[in-house]
């Protein structure tokens, strides 16, 4: 946080790995957490009379701490692949933090393998999830269409508005910066900004 206020613009090498890690430990961790929020919306919808059954406080902390579990699993691999690369060039970091494909500029050797490597996990760990999350929220649209009232369907549809809206505001970021085949300083620039700051503050809100 001190890096990221401005207040130094010089980073220790240790220092700029932790940043990785955390970045994406959270970053991951907020993915699953979406993925578990959609399965509960989707007992609550699909199964209101099972719902204190299915999500009792165990499963709801096993869950929980599963999310931690592997989003730090996936952010030391990620961080770990990342600085194992030697690097001997420039130490000027173009960008205002510590990520993954500022980090692959500076190495001085070959990152092909560790881009592909990169793509690959940083790709399948949300596409997986978005997939999880879109399974429950076509149960939750076939259930809730077979509500009879139209107040009925207004009031089961707007208990899903909000979590729709974050996981909006979590995956349009993702996919800008990670997921496209020639990177644009700019604009991931200005994405991540928008991710790091603007949707922290609306999260609240929604």
């Amino acid at each position: 946080l001190f890096y990221l206020s401005g207040n130094s613009r010089i980073i220790s090498y240790a220092g700029c790995a932790s940043q990785l890690f955390f970045y994406h430990f959270l970053g991951c961790t907020e993915c699953f957490l979406y993925t578990v929020m959609a399965y509960d919306r989707f007992v609550a919808i699909c199964h209101p009379l099972r719902y204190t059954i299915i999500m009792s406080h165990r499963v709801c902390v096993i869950l929980a701490l599963g999310t931690s579990v592997f989003g730090c699993i996936q952010a030391t691999f990620l961080t770990t692949l990342t600085f194992q690369l030697p690097y001997c060039g420039s130490n000027e970091v173009d960008y205002f933090f510590c990520d993954i494909p500022v980090m692959l500029k500076l190495a001085c050797a070959d990152t092909s393998a560790m881009e592909m490597v990169g793509f690959i996990s940083v790709g399948l760990m949300p596409l997986s999830c978005f997939l999880l999350i879109l399974t429950s929220y076509s149960c939750i649209v076939y259930s809730i269409l077979k509500i009879h009232s139209a107040e009925g369907r207004r009031r089961a549809f707007s208990t899903c508005s909000a979590h729709l809206t974050a996981i909006l505001l979590f995956y349009m970021p993702v996919v800008l910066i990670y997921l496209r085949p020639t990177p644009s300083p700019w604009l991931d620039a200005t994405v991540q900004v928008m991710n790091n700051v603007v949707t922290p503050m609306l999260n609240p809100l929604i």
